[in-house]
């Protein structure tokens, strides 16, 4: 008998689902920015959102840039 049977053993699941992808993206900028909102996942989103400038860009990629009501009207 071989000892390959240790490998077939189930690992971890690698972070590819959207929140893990998120998490992992933004955890730095929610470290740095959003201290005081940890650990409360919808503090941490809006506070990530209304920092959205400073955010690195695989962070700011997952929270759009909001649309205002203010500057250039639609003409029709």
């Amino acid at each position: 008998m071989t000892g390959l049977a240790a490998f077939a053993a189930p690992g971890p699941a690698i972070a590819d689902t959207a929140r893990e992808q998120q998490t992992a993206a933004c955890k730095g900028d929610a470290l740095k920015l959003c201290t005081l909102s940890i650990p409360n996942e919808k503090k941490i989103a809006s506070c990530l959102q209304s920092k959205r400038d400073k955010l690195s860009p695989a962070c700011k990629a997952y929270f759009p840039e909001k649309k205002s009501s203010k500057g250039k009207k639609s003409s029709g």
